[in-house]
């Protein structure tokens, strides 16, 4: 937990609290609202809550009442109190998931059936024309040594090209390639950050960068997502601004297109107010988009700019990976930025790693120029086939859970009220069944209600995937599983 604790107004507290349930007493019924909101992650652990008096005279409850709810909280581990230091939330003990977020299913289950916890496409049918082309052109790099530590000019060139055409002119000097997008991140955090800095980070965030900062040392500071008019999840841009100035965050670690999990499409307007909100605070901002291209809900021409392209300072440093589109086995990333940092980071990277491999660049270079339109176009066909075929068939499955459906990306975000996702999770690895808990995508514990389910599947395979969901929900019921140990990883 970050050690700096956001506060919250009375007022601010009251406007996220869903309504009372009149059926309990007022105080169980606050704690259990408050409480609610911590365990959605809508309310980040680490932040400091109200007096009692001053909370009281704005919910229009006794004083006593209010105690009563705190005391509640602290009783069931949602709340910790420090005489002179007031109260701020907290997850219980044992909610934490565990630190890796990648491994097999553990020994003594059965094989994976079903994975649900990668939401990662397939390679696409024009692989085999790119590789062919690019074995053919691989001789004449074959002559030299083979490393280069900013990437093959022609896929520089390429990537460059596809941010141009998206409305963020850019040159090849400007882009370097790296060995996925993690090696692009991990290279940005090194440049950026040093240990005990803060960093901003969207709730719920992307676990394997999650955890990539916490190893780095970084210090995370969540900002949880709001909804927009239109249900859809994004950014909460007073939240945001209570963060940055603050916690003066050294970075901003966002996904403004497509989110993961969440799928939120951040709008122009609301990303000028996050670099404006970023450049007052003087924090620089990483935008991921690794999903970018994968809109199967949306107009290209209703897409919103590249975040980089509302830059004025260029502060802003952005990370792609051909992995989400193409194929995550051609291992390919890329970063954008000044070309300064470009060279620098070129040379940063010696210390691990000399350089991506070439024959995955000449492929990844022939995908993008000669085939990036086919491609978009299947992979949209197919994400948006399975999101409308989980909307039909989760409500008459669980007509509990929630979700809104998303404008594009890989994955729904959905809320799984009464049944914790990590023992559903827990079930599934017992089945076979390999599914993603709402707890790795949180700090601490946080959306132990929710999982996320890939639309990589085929929409065939839907109600195949819904029925073994159903039987771990089942068993998660009847069963007490914990969150130690081992669970499904989330790509």
């Amino acid at each position: 937990m970050a050690e700096w604790h956001s506060t919250l107004t009375p007022h601010a507290l009251a406007r996220q609290l869903p309504p009372a349930d009149g059926r309990r007493p007022a105080y169980r019924s606050l704690a259990d609202r408050v409480s609610r909101l911590v365990a959605d992650g809508r309310l980040p652990a680490g932040t400091r809550l109200p007096a009692e008096r001053e909370l009281a005279a704005e919910l229009r409850l006794s004083r006593t009442t209010v105690a009563a709810a705190y005391e509640a909280l602290r009783a069931d581990g949602f709340l910790r109190s420090r005489r002179g230091a007031g109260s701020w939330t907290a997850l219980p003990n044992g909610t934490r998931p565990p630190a890796d977020t990648l491994h097999p299913l553990g020994a003594d289950g059965p094989g994976t059936e079903l994975d649900l916890g990668l939401a990662a496409p397939t390679a696409p049918p024009q692989l085999a024309d790119a590789a062919a082309h690019a074995l053919d052109r691989l001789p004449a790099y074959a002559a030299g040594h083979g490393t280069y530590p900013t990437g093959l000019p022609v896929l520089r060139e390429a990537v460059a090209r596809r941010y141009t055409e998206r409305g963020l002119p850019t040159g090849p000097e400007q882009i370097l390639i790296t060995t996925g997008a993690m090696s692009a991140l991990h290279l940005a955090h090194q440049a950026l950050l040093t240990r005990g800095d803060r960093v901003a980070v969207e709730a719920p965030g992307y676990p394997n960068t999650l955890r990539a900062l916490d190893r780095s040392g970084a210090r995370l500071v969540p900002v949880p997502f709001t909804t927009d008019r239109a249900g859809q999840p994004s950014w909460d841009l007073p939240q945001w601004q209570r963060v940055l100035r603050g916690a003066a965050p050294k970075l901003a670690s966002t996904i403004p297109d497509f989110q993961n999990p969440t799928g939120a499409l951040i709008d122009e307007d609301r990303r000028r107010a996050l670099l404006a909100h970023a450049r007052a605070a003087g924090t620089a901002v990483l935008a991921d988009e690794t999903c970018t291209e994968l809109g199967w809900g949306v107009d290209d021409s209703a897409m919103p700019r590249p975040l980089a392209a509302l830059d004025r300072d260029a502060r802003v440093i952005t990370v792609g990976s051909a992995g989400k589109l193409l194929w995550p086995g051609l291992r390919i990333g890329w970063l954008r930025a000044q070309p300064s940092l470009v060279r620098k980071l070129a040379v940063d990277r010696a210390l691990f790693d000399l350089g991506t491999p070439v024959l995955d660049q000449l492929i990844a270079a022939h995908l993008l120029t000669d085939h990036l339109a086919a491609v978009r176009t299947e992979r949209h066909a197919g994400l948006r086939a399975t999101a409308h075929a989980f909307a039909d068939a989760l409500p008459r499955h669980f007509p509990d859970w929630r979700f809104t459906l998303p404008p594009g990306g890989l994955a729904l975000w959905v809320a799984t009220p009464g049944l914790p996702a990590t023992a559903l999770a827990r079930a599934g690895e017992r089945l076979g069944v390999r599914i993603a808990s709402g707890a790795r995508f949180g700090i601490d514990g946080a959306f132990e209600e929710y999982l996320r389910l890939p639309l990589t599947l085929p929409a065939t395979h839907v109600p195949h995937a819904l029925t073994r969901i159903a039987e771990a929900a089942a068993l998660a019921g009847t069963e007490r599983f914990t969150t130690e140990g081992p669970e499904p990883c989330s790509l």
